[in-house]
């Protein structure tokens, strides 16, 4: 009965996507335009962050800690991670309790303040607060990022119930689009001499832009509480789907494979090959875009779990081909197979425990992406940490670092770089084995089936 009361206000409280099918169907597009805005905003953001990841370390952390710089970058960029995880787990679940639009307004202030704070970190003297200030923003950055997730996925499930893997994936090529954006505007500023703090000025279109959009839109309710099912048993799934948990893991090597590398990528290429590494990651997020909105088509071919196979093998070699490039051309073929591994990835995992376990709700889209920013969160410090590691041997120590300049120190660099994506290399060869035996069981079982709910009826899948 409890459950029941918290449908009907939350019905009450949302609007709902009804009337004429004409409007219905207007409706459905403002959302998802709307939505695509949301996740170009957080792509963007991505592109900002690898954008100023060296303007950080050089103007701030080097003053700070030279023989740490590089782990403090990894630090505070994780702290975007952590903002990203948090407001997943707990926004998510709360989701049908705030409602969509008061989720997504959040995720425009958080953007807005999380640059403010950058901004004013690099306006001060050198001290630990600059560090402080740079950690708290990018915190509150992932805050924001977080609940754009949290809000939009649920969202597109909702109103596109029988084609989450195709509309989640056009939904998600917006990421890489913002990516596009970021980092061309980023070489721009860069060409014209321009300060780095102009990167995050960038952040305040887009943001402006979704909170009056936000404000004014008609928001449905989430899959699960149109189908009737209560709060309570969304969060009670957990323990009637232990196959969820086998998800849970490798949304953390799939995360970690895609995210971690290109938050690093402008970082440490720029080192390897002699090149501004934003310019790869723009060319790979442009593939990306381009790749995903084909995701339905392959999906059916191959099905879900099947595509998620290819793209850790891809990944995999992408990732060790990167380790060992000391040239431009070279670099662009290894990120090409890189993209191409982990462009569908993230989307595809959230839409496949989307059709799976559909009573899990909006509850277990938030902890889908919870497990990639905490993953991420803990990986980022440590290919710093590598980073940091390496350089200083093959310097021959901290005094002996201080004191190079020119060809010496960019070859230290170099070294270091490859290193710490031969870390990253290993992460999706897990993968292969997790998604062969799924892929498997799902084909003796007949092939996949996506869960549908449909009031109190549900149709039987693989689990």
């Amino acid at each position: 009965m409890r459950d029941h009361r918290e449908n009907s206000l939350e019905s009450r409280r949302e609007n709902r996507l009804d009337g004429s099918e004409t409007d219905g169907a207007g409706m459905r597009r403002r959302l998802f335009i709307l939505s695509n805005l949301a996740i170009f905003m957080i792509g963007l953001g991505f592109a900002v962050r690898a954008n100023i990841a060296a303007d950080l370390q050089g103007d701030i952390f080097n003053l700070l800690d030279l023989t740490r710089s590089a782990a403090m970058v990894g630090e505070v960029i994780g702290a975007t991670f952590i903002g990203f995880a948090l407001t997943l787990l707990f926004g998510s679940a709360l989701l049908d309790r705030v409602g969509m639009r008061a989720m997504l307004l959040f995720a425009a202030v958080g953007y807005l303040t999380g640059s403010v704070m950058v901004i004013a970190a690099a306006l001060i003297d050198e001290s630990w607060t600059a560090y402080w200030l740079v950690y708290g923003g990018l915190l509150l950055t992932g805050l924001g990022w977080g609940a754009v997730e949290a809000g939009t996925n649920p969202l597109v499930a909702a109103v596109y119930p029988e084609e989450k893997t195709h509309r989640l994936n056009i939904l998600h090529a917006w990421w890489p689009a913002g990516i596009v954006a970021g980092g061309l505007l980023g070489l721009a500023l860069d060409a014209l001499s321009m300060p780095w703090e102009l990167n995050l000025l960038l952040l305040f279109v887009p943001a402006g832009v979704l909170a009056a959009l936000v404000w004014t839109a008609d928001f449905p309710v989430t899959e699960r509480v149109a189908a009737g099912i209560g709060y309570s048993e969304m969060f009670r799934e957990i323990g009637r789907s232990p196959g969820f948990l086998v998800w849970f893991f490798c949304m953390m090597l799939t995360a970690t494979s895609e995210l971690a590398p290109g938050q690093w990528v402008d970082l440490a290429l720029s080192n390897v090959v002699g090149m501004q590494g934003i310019i790869l990651l723009v060319y790979v997020s442009g593939l990306m875009f381009v790749m995903r909105h084909f995701a339905g088509p392959i999906a059916e071919r191959v099905s879900p779990v099947g595509l998620l196979w290819f793209s850790s093998l891809f990944a995999a070699i992408g990732l060790y081909g990167l380790s060992v490039v000391d040239s431009p051309l070279p670099a662009f073929a290894a990120a090409t197979v890189w993209g191409i591994g982990v462009c569908y990835m993230y989307p595809t995992m959230l839409s496949s425990v989307s059709e799976r376990y559909p009573r899990g709700g909006a509850f277990f889209l938030g902890l889908m992406g919870f497990a990639g920013g905490l993953a991420v969160q803990f990986v980022l410090p440590v290919i710093g940490g590598v980073f940091d590691s390496v350089k200083l041997e093959a310097a021959g120590g901290a005094d002996a670092l201080a004191a190079m300049s020119g060809e010496e120190l960019a070859e230290v660099m170099r070294v270091a770089s490859a290193t710490s994506f031969r870390a990253v290399a290993l992460v999706p060869i897990f993968l292969l084995p997790v998604f062969g035996v799924i892929w498997w069981l799902d084909r003796r079982r007949g092939g996949y089936r996506p869960v549908r709910l449909g009031g109190e009826n549900v149709t039987e899948t693989v689990s």
